[in-house]
C-alpha cells in the first residue's frame, strides 16, 4: 500500500484557497471532498493524463483518517479492481486534482457560498440524481 499522495502543483494553491474559502476544516478535509466529488462526476480517469506531483503532500492517515480501506474500496469498485492493483494512488491523486479543480470551478464565482451550503447543494443533486 502507499503511503502518501501529492497533489498537483497546481491545485496547492487551490486546497488552500478552497479550505479558506469554505471553512471547513483542515486542507484534508477539502482533499476528502474533493476525491468524492471527482468520482461523484462518474469520471473515469487515464493514467497517462496524469498531473505532476509537486503540490500539497498528504500522509494517508492524515487524509484518509481511520477509513482509509474504505476510499480504496470506492476506487476499486470505480475502476473495477482490486485492492492490491499498483494503479489505486495514482487513481486517487488523479481524483482529488480533479475534484480540487471541479469544485474551484463551482464555486470561484459565488461570492457567499459557505462549505455547508456547497455539501447540502451536492447531497441534494445525488438525491436528486437517484429520484428521491
Amino acid at each position: 500500500m502507499f503511503s502518501s499522495i501529492k497533489t498537483s502543483k497546481v491545485n496547492r494553491d487551490l486546497v488552500t484557497k478552497l479550505t479558506n474559502k469554505l471553512n471547513l476544516g483542515a486542507e484534508n478535509v477539502i482533499a476528502r471532498i474533493a476525491f468524492a466529488y471527482s468520482l461523484s462526476q462518474k469520471k473515469t480517469m487515464d493514467l497517462t493524463q496524469i498531473q505532476d506531483s509537486s503540490g500539497k503532500e498528504y500522509n494517508v492517515k492524515v487524509l484518509f483518517g481511520d477509513y482509509a480501506e474504505i476510499y480504496i474500496a470506492l476506487i476499486c469498485v470505480h475502476y473495477n479492481i482490486y485492492k492490491s492493483d499498483k494503479d489505486i494512488a495514482r487513481y486517487i491523486k488523479m481524483h482529488i486534482d480533479d475534484g480540487l479543480q471541479g469544485i474551484y470551478d463551482e464555486i470561484e464565482t459565488k461570492n457567499s457560498i459557505s462549505g455547508n451550503d456547497f455539501i447540502i447543494n451536492q447531497v441534494e443533486l445525488g438525491l436528486a440524481h437517484l429520484g428521491v
